[in-house]
């Protein structure tokens, strides 16, 4: 009368509000725990082990005409066989039109009535009322089950005996409950996890989604930090080249001194692209010799540019220890961008200076030149703002790298020429209040 497994078929619009078994949502919460595809390949294995619908559903009506046939007398067979076909043979379309099934099984059931049969197949009625509660509604299931209740009373009135008939009422009756309750039981659960399942399955593209974005942002800071390291030094070994090139018949010593110059921005260029390389890999033990620049590299910093040719005057005002490693890179990439910039557009004599204000909530950092406007990089204007840029002069990576690293900070980029001559990179690092990616 009860089916053994739960039956594929239309949702329920609310299941949150409707009773749900425990064994259920416990196995929901086991899929939203591990919302993977092997869950769905373990039920749909499951599936595959049970016996096909069809063929579940043509076994009671099997079964049921057997019985007519094999059980009756002879003078009663072919009646009780034409009633039982009517009772049992709609419950083969019962998945596909549970209303219609259950239309014509009662209206089997009221002939039976009228010819005074009493039948095993009268079972049929039980199971079409089950299929109603488990693809339909609220409403429909109540009417199908006042439909049946009124067969059980006619039938009671007609074939109890009369010491039998309270107990024979109250166990049809209870019958009766049994098979809406287990209906609508089934449809609750299905319901429930369909909706466990769809959930499942958006947390999984979610996280999806959010791997593939955390890929493409890493991608970018990788790039962002290449593109750093390889044109600042390649820049200074470019100056340090020419400088050594034209000392080397006037002042040997000079000459040496620049290659010797060149060939440790060499390594130190290897150095940084060997570390930026090996965060990716924990079995990278270069990723843990050389730690990060940071504001106390600056100096650092200032006299390489010295060296290839840029005069730079270093100003750190406050205390850098509480600020963290990440803003820390940040502010050394801005301060080596910008100072690349000054020396591969400026001409010979040009100074430049760097200011840097650290307090407990913000790091400003501000770098000046004071050389001529030759064409460099474009000025950043706000987004939809500006001209573009000449097709003869495709813009750079730099200052946009800049404006990334600052607003990971919060912090907006300013740069562009002065009004009394030079140029001009200002920005603001906000140290509270921003969850910050790696620079």
């Amino acid at each position: 009368m009860t089916e053994a497994a739960a039956e594929p078929g239309r949702t329920h619009r609310d299941p949150a509000r409707t009773w749900t078994p425990t064994w259920a949502r416990a196995r929901a919460r086991a899929w939203t725990r591990d919302p993977g595809p092997r869950r769905w390949r373990a039920r749909r294995a499951r599936t595959a082990t049970r016996l096909p619908p069809v063929l579940r559903d043509t076994l009671l009506p099997a079964l049921l005409l057997l019985n007519a046939a094999t059980t009756r007398a002879p003078h009663e067979r072919p009646a009780a066989t034409a009633l039982t076909a009517a009772l049992a043979l709609p419950l083969l379309w019962r998945r596909r039109a549970p209303l219609a099934t259950f239309a014509a099984v009662a209206a089997a059931a009221l002939l039976q009535w009228l010819a005074d049969a009493q039948l095993p197949a009268d079972i049929a009625l039980l199971v079409a009322l089950h299929t109603v509660a488990a693809h339909t509604g609220r409403r429909t299931t109540l009417l199908a089950a006042a439909v049946t209740q009124t067969g059980v009373l006619l039938a009671c009135l007609r074939w109890a005996p009369d010491d039998a008939f309270p107990t024979l009422l109250v166990a049809l009756t209870a019958m009766t409950v049994a098979a809406a309750a287990l209906g609508v039981n089934e449809r609750t659960t299905r319901a429930y996890l369909t909706a466990v399942e769809e959930h499942a399955a958006r947390l999984e593209n979610e996280q999806e989604q959010q791997a593939r974005l955390a890929a493409a942002e890493e991608r970018t800071r990788i790039a962002r930090e290449m593109h750093d390291i390889v044109t600042h030094n390649l820049s200074v070994m470019v100056a340090l080249t020419d400088a050594a090139r034209y000392a080397q018949h006037r002042s040997p010593d000079k000459a040496t001194a620049a290659m010797h110059q060149i060939s440790e921005t060499g390594r130190q260029a290897l150095t940084d692209m060997r570390r930026t390389l090996g965060i990716l890999r924990a079995d990278e033990p270069d990723a843990h010799r050389h730690p990060l620049p940071g504001i106390a590299q600056l100096d650092a910093l200032a006299d390489q540019m010295r060296t290839a040719g840029l005069p730079t005057r270093l100003d750190v005002h406050g205390g850098h220890t509480h600020i963290p490693a990440t803003a820390q890179l940040t502010v050394h990439r801005l301060v080596q961008e910008a100072l690349t910039n000054t020396l591969k557009h400026t001409p010979a004599g040009t100074r430049a200076t760097v200011r840097v204000r650290c307090t407990a909530e913000t790091v400003t950092v501000d770098v000046t030149d004071d050389g001529p406007h030759p064409p460099r990089p474009a000025p950043t204007p706000p987004p939809g703002h500006g001209t573009p840029p000449a097709p003869t002069a495709p813009p750079g990576h730099g200052i946009p790298g800049m404006r990334e690293r600052c607003a990971a900070y919060g912090g907006t980029l300013h740069a562009g020429p002065r009004p009394d001559g030079g140029w001009h990179v200002h920005t603001r690092l906000h140290l509270t209040g921003t969850t910050a990616a790696p620079a």
